[in-house]
């Protein structure tokens, strides 16, 4: 719950040029959806007591799970410099004198203190840092709600400019549901063992639900007064969706409890924060032996340096940084996706259970899956990415077809899955009757 899944919901007006019902149709099922792999991949942390990367070698095997880690290294600093760019923009709305760069070090610094403590710091800041954000949410809605600024009747578009947009949509809200599969064992692993399958993926479900629909529909709300309200345009273009939420509160409560507001939301960036540069280290030392000896902490400060320099020019462009990215996101998750759940379902009798795993091999290349099924798979899935991405510097063929004249549809996550999906099959049929495994 915090200020990046506000900021996607806000952005479904201005930038994807939805109303409020079709935004809210997506974001309530496309999140559901996108938190099903989440779920999943939590069941595995209290079973084997294993790292979300290490995890995957089951299914990507010792040497090809180093390319999954490349890319989740990217993810989690790329989400780390999103975030980091909100926190400023909301500090910037609080003081207009504080320059972006300024914000993005403050919140930047402040994660990387939660994350050099360890675990038990992490866990406990995360079990308590939604609260006051949840308030904060709340006293923001019934400050809109008394504005009366709410237009939930915005004329919906029609035809195959609509048609690109809310595909575009569903995409990006996907792109960001999905992200938590990255490094979701991480934050079970602790977990008993004997922690029954249900009752982690319901906690893991209802977690994430709640929040993401919550919160993405009050931004998504909220966007709708940009249509017709100058004062909240102005307040958008200056400070972006921080301007956006103090144009909201400033007018509507008490002065300077409208700052509070604000500073209360900035400093939830870094509970959001927190699990992108606690997990980076680890994918940081699964890349090779000699990046194991390298102490964590040392990864941990290496990755801020690394997303604080992506952030600060980044500032400026946030809603197509936002955008990108979180399609981005989506691209290679659906790929990751796609092979997981066929190696669990199809090779390993995940319908029975984990019997089909013996955690004794996770350090064991000669018995692990050779990685070339998967490998040629994620090739084949690039090329549905390829022909179904619809970004600013590029649109593929099936995306141009699918959105307007000149208005791509991405559906790049879906064909990406789709061609893994059932290349996989195959693939991983002949590798395992040729290799025994």
């Amino acid at each position: 719950m915090g200020m990046p899944t506000f900021a996607l919901g806000a952005v479904a007006v201005p930038i994807f040029g939805l109303g409020f019902v079709d935004a809210a149709l997506i974001i309530v099922l496309v999140n559901i959806l996108g938190v099903l792999p989440v779920c999943f991949f939590a069941l595995f942390g209290p079973k084997f007591g294993l790292r979300q990367i290490i995890l995957s070698r089951f299914w990507f095997g010792h040497y090809a799970v180093k390319l999954i880690a490349i890319f989740q290294i990217i993810t989690c600093l790329g989400w780390a410099s999103v975030n980091a760019i909100v926190g400023a923009q909301l500090l910037k709305a609080v003081n207009p004198d504080i320059p972006g760069w300024a914000g993005i070090l403050i919140v930047s610094l402040a994660t990387l203190i939660i994350c050099l403590l360890g675990y038990k710091a992490v866990h406990f800041y995360e079990r308590y840092a939604w609260i006051p954000c949840f308030v904060v949410f709340l006293v923001v809605m019934g400050a809109f709600i008394k504005s009366g600024e709410f237009d939930s009747l915005l004329p919906l578009a029609t035809g195959p400019s609509e048609r690109g947009a809310v595909l575009s949509y569903i995409g990006a809200v996907f792109g960001f549901a999905v992200g938590w599969s990255a490094y979701s064992a991480d934050y079970s692993v602790y977990q008993p063992s004997t922690r029954s399958t249900r009752s982690t993926f319901l906690w893991v479900f209802s977690g994430l639900t709640f929040p993401l629909i919550f919160v993405m529909l009050l931004g998504a709300a909220i966007s709708t007064a940009l249509v017709k309200n100058e004062e909240y345009q102005k307040h958008y273009e200056n400070a972006g969706v921080g301007g956006l939420m103090a144009a909201v509160l400033t007018p509507n409560v008490e002065p300077g409890f409208d700052k509070a507001c604000l500073i209360l939301v900035a400093l939830s960036i870094i509970a959001t924060n927190c699990p992108n540069i606690y997990s980076v280290s680890f994918s940081l030392q699964a890349l090779a032996r000699q990046t194991q000896q390298v102490p964590r902490f040392v990864w941990t400060i290496f990755g801020t340096a690394v997303y604080v320099g992506i952030g600060i020019p980044g500032y400026n462009l946030f809603e197509t940084w936002l955008e990108t990215f979180v399609l981005s996101t989506g691209y290679w998750l659906s790929i990751y996706v796609a092979i997981a759940l066929v190696e669990h379902f199809l090779f390993r009798g995940g319908l029975r259970g984990f019997s089909g795993y013996d955690v004794g091999d996770i350090h064991k290349p000669e018995l692990l899956p050779p990685g070339f099924a998967a490998i040629a798979s994620c090739l084949v899935g690039v090329v549905g990415v390829a022909l179904g991405m619809s970004q600013e510097w590029y649109t593929g063929v099936i995306a141009r077809l699918c959105g307007g004249e000149g208005h791509g549809a991405d559906v790049g996550v879906w064909l990406g899955f789709a061609f893994t999906f059932i290349t996989y099959i195959p693939l991983r049929a002949v590798e395992g009757s040729c290799f025994g495994r």
